[in-house]
């Protein structure tokens, strides 16, 4: 029995003989309720990933600015982890996905009229709650891994990150759509991410429950740091790239004529890449080392970035985008899955490792930056 296994019940609540953070009843409905409220909140992230720095060219006072709407949407996801955490450890999924969606429906609503009246500080904060969103959102793999065996670990989180890829593929399609419904493609990118939000908060509110995390032994207070470094570095270093080039990515785009749907289409496979490979996690399973997988991950984006310093043309910028998303994708869920073999994260770690991420993901914005000025 892990550490995780091991523990007592809260004052307050009734022990049983569960695994703690296993589903209550129909661990598959558990699981599918999972899928389709990541697959919402991906959905609404294939919209803005493409509209930030758009956005941030449109009304930033100064180039210097234009990209602080992504960097303020990874500050609200940075700050969110911890809250996330223990907030789905005391109130469980419904409440605490629900309150995030909630926070992104906000924050999509307060972009499109920020768009509509070119206003760049209420652009910030809208994207600072679009990042609250996300924040919550990243929880749902966590929330997959808990209650199963190792094997069962792999097809869970490789099945939630694969929902993903689904909605990546609907981007584009609704951000054109909606964009009949107001006079910019912006605007109605925006409310199309609000409405995706708004069904993550739908689904939330109807998702299964599980039982509490409970409180670990004593004996698992010393929490196993040193196994939780090396995953959290591997995931660290992905993230940064992959923030650094899907900011570099669109103002590159722009600097050689590629206009915005080709810049939102570019994106929109990029997001279908970072989900897609999760799919292959569950045969996977017994194969391949977690720690291997994400070990490739980091070599595909290593190619990903000599791809994209020697192009200059979309289908380049595209591929380059893509195999990032791929490498990002292998190294996130395979440090996850080791994270959660070796490390038996309790809350505070998991916190820590998702903020650890999104720290790294906004360093990555800023190395941007001479991308962005220029």
């Amino acid at each position: 029995m892990s550490l995780a296994d091991q523990a007592f019940a809260r004052a307050g609540r009734l022990s049983c003989f569960c695994p703690a953070g296993a589903p209550v009843a129909g661990e598959w409905r558990g699981l599918f309720s999972l899928a389709g409220g990541f697959a919402a909140s991906v959905l609404s992230q294939s919209l803005v990933l493409g509209l930030a720095p758009l956005a941030g060219l449109l009304l930033a006072p100064t180039p210097a600015l234009a990209v602080a709407p992504l960097i303020a949407m990874l500050l609200g996801a940075a700050v969110a982890t911890f809250p996330a955490s223990f907030l789905l450890d005391a109130f469980g999924r419904r409440v605490s996905f629900a309150l995030g969606a909630s926070h992104g429906v906000a924050g999509a609503l307060l972009m499109a009229w920020s768009l509509s009246a070119n206003a760049f500080l209420p652009l910030l904060l809208g994207m600072f709650w679009m990042g609250v969103a996300q924040g919550f959102s990243l929880f749902y793999r966590h929330e997959a891994a808990l209650g199963v065996t190792a094997a069962q670990r792999f097809l869970a989180i490789g099945f939630v990150f694969g929902a993903g890829s689904l909605a990546g593929l609907a981007g584009p399609a609704i951000a054109d759509y909606a964009a009949g419904f107001s006079a910019s493609l912006y605007v109605g990118a925006a409310l199309a991410a609000g409405a995706a939000q708004f069904v993550a908060l739908c689904l939330a509110a109807f998702s299964s429950r599980r039982l509490p995390t409970a409180s670990p032994l004593k004996a698992a207070l010393t929490r196993n740091l040193r196994a939780m470094f090396a995953p959290t570095f591997i995931a660290a270093l992905a993230w940064f790239a992959m923030s650094l080039l899907i900011l570099a990515g669109p103002f590159a785009m722009i600097g050689c004529g590629i206009g915005a749907a080709g810049i939102m289409g570019a994106m929109a496979w990029h997001v279908v890449a970072m989900y897609a490979p999760s799919l292959l996690l569950g045969p996977l399973a017994g194969l391949v080392s977690a720690r291997k997988i994400a070990g490739a991950g980091l070599a595909l984006i290593a190619v990903a970035v000599a791809i994209f310093i020697g192009v200059g043309e979309q289908a380049g910028f595209t591929a380059a985008l893509v195999l990032l998303a791929i490498g990002w994708s292998l190294a996130t869920s395979g440090a996850t899955i080791w994270l959660h073999e070796e490390a038996a994260p309790d809350r505070t770690m998991l916190g820590l490792h998702d903020c650890t991420l999104f720290v790294a993901a906004i360093a990555g914005a800023f190395a941007a930056y001479p991308f962005a000025s220029g």
